[in-house]
């Protein structure tokens, strides 16, 4: 999968310096990610939230933090929509 907005990680790891080892694995293990549809993301993610849409909240650091994306799985592309901690995922609109 081809990542887009890895800025808005990047950002939020430097508020949240902890978050950055859990932040490189999902990116590196999104990089690699080769899912056709949402079912085969979440056997690969079971902790992974699907909210229909093709978005995704995955969780950093177990429940600390999270980070919402958008899928394009035709065009097998990751877009990185928001970053926060667990309180502020509690105030996101769906």
């Amino acid at each position: 999968m081809r990542v887009v907005g890895r800025t808005r990680l990047h950002d939020f790891c430097r508020r949240y310096p902890d978050a950055r080892p859990s932040a490189d694995a999902l990116l590196a293990e999104l990089e690699q990610g080769k899912w056709a549809n949402p079912n085969e993301l979440k056997a690969m993610y079971g902790t992974a939230s699907l909210l229909g849409k093709n978005r995704v909240v995955f969780n950093l650091r177990g429940n600390r933090y999270r980070v919402e994306v958008k899928i394009s799985y035709e065009l097998q592309q990751v877009l990185i929509v928001r970053v926060g901690t667990h309180e502020e995922y509690n105030d996101w609109e769906f």
